[in-house]
């Protein structure tokens, strides 16, 4: 069978050409920078892990947007990875054992195994900060405004954040005792905002509590820092630890608020986030014309555990090949230095100086075709009286 167009790429899977890879690397170098800048250290995990390993403390929808190959020395399954925070917190727990704050960062690609929208990519250039070793708000409030800071470095404007919180959602779904699969429904509803086909299987489980219908009436909720009020009346009949949860949002605004002014911050306390290791406050930043978020991050506690050391987690992550798209760019290609193809002693020392100063330099080939001005070249070598300098053209 002759396979024809053998140049295609799967579905969703897509190359990055000049110039635009050249811009991706300078918006990736800046943010990379402004990590650093913050704390945080770059660490670099592999591509591929042991399935075993790589989804450690994650949820079923992780596992589904994994590639599973087998390794041909010994047989195991093993894993492309999807996201990167689980192989973080392995690095962080298993390699660095550290007793302190952790501040790490990263920058690679991963793999899904369907798109995140109908036509949308399933190669992302993930980046992203984690801080562990924390459980305050106070970090939970510098990871949202390193996110922010982030999408603006990269250009991003009118950008929009809701905020959600875990502890809420598990204080009103708990008490009605729902088995796993009904669970599993209700997080759909609340995921979809199916606020009438939620509405409708807790009468099918004849479910008629205050519990039940704090949760029918936060579903469709969401707006500014003044919000919260509103939410507590709703809660109150719910306990008092669900509230504290509402007063811990309003904290980590405020505190963001100091890091970062004018924050875009929004609050949907049924905002649940992704992958189903999240333990407290989640967000996703948005902004307009995008149907999905375009960064996403929360509290993440204990992620560690199974690798030997539970500690206090949060982060976030965004895609900066997405970010890339989403902003204008003004790159331009530094002009090069034409070199002659010649014998002449000399000639090789002098283009290594030139390139050891930043310069670009391009090497004339025999038979080449096109001048130096195709090559994006405004100066070329000359040989003026036994000595080789550098001319405009």
């Amino acid at each position: 069978m002759v396979i024809k167009n053998k140049w295609l790429l799967p579905e969703g899977i897509e190359e990055v050409l000049p110039p635009h890879a050249a811009e991706l690397e300078v918006l990736c170098r800046r943010i990379t920078d402004q990590f650093s800048a913050w704390g945080y250290e770059l660490v670099m995990p592999p591509l591929i892990e042991y399935l075993d390993s790589l989804l450690t403390g994650t949820g079923e929808d992780l596992d589904i947007q994994t590639f599973k190959v087998t390794d041909q020395l010994n047989g195991k399954l093993m894993g492309i990875r999807a996201d990167t925070t689980p192989q973080v917190a392995r690095v962080e727990a298993h390699n660095l054992k550290r007793s302190g704050p952790s501040r790490l960062c990263y920058i690679g690609t991963v793999l899904h195994t369907t798109p995140g929208e109908p036509g949308g990519t399933r190669s992302l250039l993930q980046t992203g900060a984690e801080l562990y070793g924390h459980p305050g708000l106070e970090s939970d409030a510098e990871i949202l405004s390193l996110m922010l800071k982030t999408l603006q470095l990269a250009g991003l404007r009118d950008i929009h954040v809701d905020i959600g919180h875990l502890g809420i959602m598990q204080g009103l779904i708990e008490p009605l005792k729902l088995a796993p699969e009904q669970k599993n429904r209700v997080f759909h509803c609340l995921q979809r905002k199916a606020i009438d086909e939620l509405s409708k299987i807790l009468v099918e489980w004849s479910i008629d509590s205050d519990h039940a219908r704090a949760l029918l009436k936060l579903i469709d909720m969401e707006g500014d820092v003044t919000i919260l009020d509103e939410i507590r009346t709703i809660l109150k009949p719910c306990g008092d630890q669900v509230c504290k949860y509402v007063d811990d949002l309003q904290k980590i605004a405020e505190l963001t608020g100091r890091q970062v002014r004018n924050a875009p911050l929004y609050f949907d306390v049924t905002e649940l986030g992704s992958y189903h290791y999240h333990t407290g406050m989640t967000f996703v930043a948005y902004v307009p014309g995008e149907s999905q978020g375009i960064a996403f991050g929360g509290r993440y506690d204990g992620i560690g555990q199974a690798f030997g050391r539970s500690r206090p987690a949060t982060g976030f992550s965004t895609d900066a090949k997405k970010l890339f798209q989403l902003t204008p760019h003004s790159y331009k290609r530094k002009k090069g230095i034409y070199a002659p193809n010649s014998e002449v002693p000399g000639l090789y020392d002098f283009i290594e100086r030139l390139r050891r100063q930043g310069e670009i330099v391009i090497c004339d080939l025999p038979g080449q075709s096109g001048s130096p001005g195709d090559l994006e070249c405004d100066r070329e070598i000359t040989l003026k009286r036994g000595k080789w300098q550098v001319r405009e053209i």
